[in-house]
């Protein structure tokens, strides 16, 4: 009997023993209470109800003495302060105001917050003397994103911020010059903001409502109430609105081009104009010659193999011009048609390399090269049965039906580094092509074609030096 007493007894003290709140978790943030209508000027059909009701039921706010929270009311610095106090200190203690009572306070000024989150280093001495006026979108944002440990919240709009921010479409009226601007944008990766317009803008200089607070304090403690953002942002490094013409350094007309450099001057404005026929002058050129000019043109024109041309046909005037014509064997009409889906297929391999992460902006030009040497060899085999008719011999092939010969290979691989702003053209000996490419400011010679033997790839012919590569392709 006396050990059953004992135990009774036992039992209630245990019951009276309050348990102890968890230290600087996240765990803490429970509500305690319900709210039940307890403000005035708070309906259910008001765009912070769900904010302001959670404000309330995590036990950070009362509302004012009239019985409304004020919703449309601006905020102080101080009273931003005051409820960043609380929420660190209910992360530290499980207690929204321990923080503020151990700096002396009673929780009806400011100054006991601030020296709280001074002295946990969440603020520095920068908001002294500023507890009074009123705050700044962009002041609250300083104080919010540095409410709570880093690490406590997660980044779940990096990218979308990264991307939309970068490209200028979003959030335009926050610069490096903004205030705190590191601090909004930390917001919005977080998804404590989504700005106020269809664009993200921020307003940094505007005031801030009590509602609008309430909604940016109550996403920092639940994750329910955090947005997404679904922004309709570019790769940040994505190649779309790229065309074959525009990888095609400009050149400048010369009706008479007696040499490879001149010649090469009138191929490139004729690429860069989005053009596949050239007119040169010559007055009294024999038949011989015109050839001898077509054979030069057409050399030219397959230095720039990404470009899908490797024919020509050409019509002599009577005053001695030259309309050359370029073309692809066995392309036929549809030929702007292969062009097309080419650039299409380059530009999803191009961004979609980049958006995995197997291209990065840290890697060197010869890193980058490497991993479209290895996605070129991994999506390609050889086709040995290719005539000379055949799609092949151009880029279209391999991204399309992943079959090629060396000038196809050649073609998708300069395509591809061209993409990604990498110097190059190609080389060829009687029978063969590969790539002359200039990474990190040397001259490599890179074979796709040879590098793809089968069953592994072979990164010999990867980055060669000229030497390795004419001992290699001495035939």
């Amino acid at each position: 009997m006396k050990k059953r007493i004992a135990a009774l007894i036992l039992a209630c003290v245990l019951m009276t023993v309050p348990v102890l709140a968890a230290e600087n978790t996240a765990d803490n943030f429970t509500r305690t209470r319900t709210y039940a209508g307890e403000f005035s000027d708070l309906t259910s059909d008001s765009p912070f109800y769900e904010n302001v009701t959670a404000l309330y039921e995590y036990g950070l706010t009362v509302g004012k003495g009239d019985g409304t929270f004020g919703l449309t009311d601006t905020m102080t610095v101080g009273q931003i302060v005051i409820f960043a106090g609380r929420i660190h200190s209910l992360y530290c203690t499980g207690d929204p105001e321990a923080g503020a009572a151990a700096q002396g306070g009673d929780g009806t000024t400011a100054e006991p917050y601030l020296h709280y989150l001074q002295a946990e280093g969440a603020l520095g001495t920068e908001l002294d003397g500023l507890l009074t006026t009123t705050a700044t979108r962009a002041q609250v944002a300083h104080v919010l994103a540095n409410t709570l440990p880093e690490g406590v919240l997660t980044k779940i709009n990096d990218a979308q911020v990264t991307e939309g921010y970068a490209s200028q479409r979003y959030i335009t009226d926050v610069t490096e010059y903004t205030p705190y601007y590191q601090d909004i944008l930390l917001l919005y990766r977080w998804g404590i903001s989504q700005g106020s317009d269809e664009t993200g803008s921020f307003y940094p200089d505007q005031p801030i409502t009590r509602g609008a607070a309430a909604a940016m304090l109550t996403r920092l403690l639940d994750p329910e109430l955090r947005l997404t953002l679904e922004w309709d942002v570019p790769l940040a490094n994505s190649a779309v609105g790229t065309t074959l013409a525009s990888l095609v350094e400009p050149g400048t007309y010369i009706a008479s081009p007696q040499t490879e450099a001149e010649m090469d001057e009138s191929v490139r404005y004729m690429l860069s104009s989005g053009d596949h026929t050239l007119t040169l002058s010559y007055p009294d050129i024999s038949m011989i010659g015109a050839r001898q000019k077509m054979q030069e043109a057409l050399a030219v024109v397959k230095s720039y193999c990404e470009q899908s041309y490797n024919t020509v046909s050409c019509a002599i005037m009577p005053d001695g011009r030259l309309r050359m014509t370029f073309s692809a064997g066995g392309a036929g009409s549809r030929l702007e048609e292969y062009r097309t889906a080419t650039m299409e297929a380059a530009i999803a391999v191009h961004d979609q390399l980049w958006e995995s992460g197997e291209l990065t902006a840290s890697m060197t030009e010869t890193e980058k090269a490497r991993v479209y040497y290895t996605w070129i060899c991994d999506n390609c085999v050889y086709d040995y049965g290719a005539g000379d008719e055949s799609l092949s011999h151009i880029a279209y092939n391999l991204f399309c039906n992943g079959k090629a010969v060396c000038d196809g290979y050649t073609g998708a691989y300069n395509l591809l580094l061209k993409l990604e702003g990498i110097s190059c053209t190609s080389l060829s000996n009687e029978g063969h092509i590969w790539t002359v490419a200039e990474l990190d400011g040397q001259q490599v010679h890179i074979d796709t074609t040879w590098g793809d033997s089968g069953s592994q790839i072979d990164y010999d012919y990867f980055a060669m030096t000229p030497e390795e590569s004419w001992q290699a392709h001495a035939w």
